[in-house]
Order: C-alpha cells, then sequence, then structure tokens
C-alpha cells in the first residue's frame, strides 16, 4: 500500500483548517509586507515579517504531513 495513511490524514484535517485560514491572514502580512519592503528598503523588518508569513502559508501542507508520518499504517 506505500505511504497511504489515510487515518492520519482524516485526524489532521481540523487541524490543517485552521492552519488554512492562518495561512489566509499569513498571505495579506506577506503581500503588506513586500510592498513595504519594495517602498523603503531600509525597512528590515518588512522583510523578516514577509519571511514568516511565508511560513504561515505554508502552515496547513505541513500539519498535514507531520500527523501522517505519527500515524503507522
Amino acid at each position: 500500500m506505500g505511504d497511504c495513511r489515510p487515518l492520519g490524514f482524516l485526524l489532521g484535517l481540523p487541524f490543517a483548517l485552521v492552519a488554512l485560514l492562518l495561512s489566509v491572514v499569513g498571505a495579506v502580512v506577506w503581500v503588506i509586507g513586500s510592498v513595504l519592503s519594495c517602498l523603503c528598503p531600509c525597512c528590515i523588518c518588512c522583510t523578516g515579517l514577509a519571511n514568516m508569513a511565508m511560513a504561515l502559508v505554508k502552515l496547513p501542507v505541513k500539519i498535514l504531513r507531520w500527523f501522517t508520518k505519527q500515524i503507522p499504517c
């Protein structure tokens, strides 16, 4: 059956949905941070804020992968 772990996927789904909401917030913050860092390159904090927002955007995928790895077939 390979790497199929449907139980881990189902258990992680509610957490991934919450992370999906956070990723939408992260995408908005990323756009604002990117615009601010382009307008004023001296604002190095905007770059860090944009990088943190990108981590929020990737969060749902990380959560689902973590849950599927925790439960054996």
